[in-house]
């Protein structure tokens, strides 16, 4: 999985770049996560109760957009799919981001587990 995290030059906030497999995760972590210490940990926590498989699934609903943790991927998705809403308004879908084409991303939990811990390092600098 290809992915970058830099500081948005004009605004100075963290951005996150991924492919276009997973170009989901990247507003998710902007949105939803950001430098938020207990979003991260709730997350991680996440992470292990489906590992300990004390869970079978857990989604968590942000804002704008929500994971949902399997024993074996994570899946995040913006609330409008959640909400049955087919199309967005053309107002709210950005050229970098292609809603329509890729409303689901996915990826392994060890690699999620990687990308959270790798945000909060970038974040916390």
């Amino acid at each position: 999985m290809e992915y970058e995290f830099r500081n948005d030059p004009t605004s100075g906030q963290a951005k996150a770049l991924f492919s276009l497999e997973q170009q989901m995760i990247g507003p998710w972590l902007e949105v939803e996560v950001g430098q938020n210490t207990e979003m991260l940990s709730a997350l991680l926590v996440a992470i292990e109760k489906i590992e300990n498989q004390h869970q079978h699934e857990i989604t968590v609903t942000g804002s704008e957009y929500s994971v949902t943790f399997t024993h074996d991927d994570v899946f995040v998705q913006p609330n409008t799919n959640l909400n049955g809403i087919e199309d967005m308004p053309e107002e709210l879908i950005s050229e970098q981001l292609n809603i329509d084409s890729q409303a689901i991303s996915a990826c392994g939990l060890d690699d999620f587990r990687q990308i959270l811990l790798s945000w909060a390092k970038f974040t916390k600098n």
